[in-house]
């Protein structure tokens, strides 16, 4: 599909003189003549994320980023540049998954804090919805971190958690979105966590009889791929995801391989963990750990599953507490801790990860906006 052309003119709510929203240049590789645009999309990227959170935890090189703009068959990635007086100032993105019939689309918006409040992010939501509104879509989604603070604030109708009411909610609610769900960002120190997770693990040992853990860093090998691929699909339907909505994902080992690839192109690295039923060979559990090309940046852990059928056997703390101890011994031994995000509800999870050690640093909003 190719996407439309936008006609700036057409979609400015400010008069505000040199303000222009960029149609994103992704270059095949940072080493191309045009990867100037890419380069300083991703360094306004970071310096917007160190202004939220006053870290730089989720920074990322260009070359780390890149893959992940490339053409997928599994989505289109739409993104601008917003640049004011020729400076790069933020960034506008929606994500639109092609599976059959979705109406989903991921949406974020992103500006350095001094150019608040002047009618440049609802310029910026006016490009989204169009764009939505040109591929069929109709619900909005997107998530954002609300630092702690004083004041009036917001309670998830799941009955977990609550953020205040700062000023990136304000934006969503004046956009008609509602707050649907509370993520946790949790941290975990690596350097003192150790014979933490070796009780843990012994513990989990004891009671997932029947099954064994098997671990590989991406991209997977030819006899997992398609039980790692079931497993990927089930994240789409088995997390806990209150009134969002996500479609139904299909994965093969073909998807599969194109998902890893970002990883593997980008010089990162993902230990995957997961445990095998015995007696059948199934996997049925995964955890996922991943770090940057700097061996001394913090690690993620990304997705953790366990199928519902093999819940009640500890696999959740024994792929965690695996992945723990191979990543500690063997591979990021330089890495000072591991962050990870968990839906407020999510107990079982979150349980796991408290024992572990891991405790909440940071809460996002998930919210959402249904187009008329």
């Amino acid at each position: 599909m190719t996407p439309p052309a936008y006609l700036l003119g057409d979609l400015m709510t400010t008069h505000l003189p040199g303000l222009e929203f960029r149609r994103l240049t992704v270059p095949s590789s940072m080493a191309d003549e045009d990867a100037a645009d890419f380069r300083e999309f991703t360094r306004v990227r970071n310096l917007v994320y160190r202004e939220i959170a006053g870290n730089d935890d989720d920074a990322m090189l260009p070359e780390e980023l890149l893959p992940h703009y490339q053409p997928d068959p599994d989505e289109i990635r739409l993104a601008w540049a917003v640049v004011l007086d020729g400076a790069f100032i933020g960034r506008v993105g929606i994500d639109l998954p092609l599976e059959d019939g979705s109406r989903n689309a991921f949406c974020l918006i992103e500006l350095m804090a001094a150019h608040h409040g002047r009618g440049i992010g609802s310029a910026g939501h006016a490009l989204i919805e169009q764009a939505a509104r040109e591929h069929d879509r109709s619900v909005l989604q997107s998530w954002a971190q609300h630092p702690d603070a004083d004041g009036e604030r917001l309670h998830a109708p799941t009955g977990f958690g609550s953020i205040p009411k700062d000023h990136a909610a304000r934006f969503y609610l004046r956009h008609g979105y509602s707050l649907e769900q509370i993520e946790r960002q949790s941290a975990l120190d690596l350097t003192t966590c150790d014979d933490t997770v070796a009780r843990l693990w012994d513990e989990a040992v004891a009671a997932s009889a029947g099954y064994r853990i098997v671990q590989w860093q991406a991209p997977t090998p030819a006899e997992y791929a398609e039980g790692f691929a079931w497993m990927k699909s089930r994240m789409s339907t088995d997390a806990p995801s209150a009134e969002l909505e996500f479609d139904e994902e299909a994965w093969d080992a073909e998807r599969l391989a194109r998902h890893d690839a970002k990883y593997v192109e980008s010089g990162r690295i993902k230990l995957v963990t997961a445990a095998q039923h015995i007696a059948s060979g199934d996997l049925v559990a995964f955890n996922e750990l991943v770090l940057g090309t700097d061996p001394s940046a913090p690690s993620h852990q990304e997705d953790t599953l366990v199928l519902r059928e093999h819940r009640g056997h500890k696999l959740g703390q024994l792929v965690k507490c695996a992945g723990l101890r191979t990543w500690r011994r063997d591979i990021a031994p330089d890495s000072p801790k591991v962050i990870t995000y968990n839906a407020e509800e999510n107990r079982p999870m979150l349980d796991i990860n408290e024992a572990i050690g891991f405790v909440p640093v940071a809460y996002n909003g998930a919210w959402k906006k249904v187009l008329t």
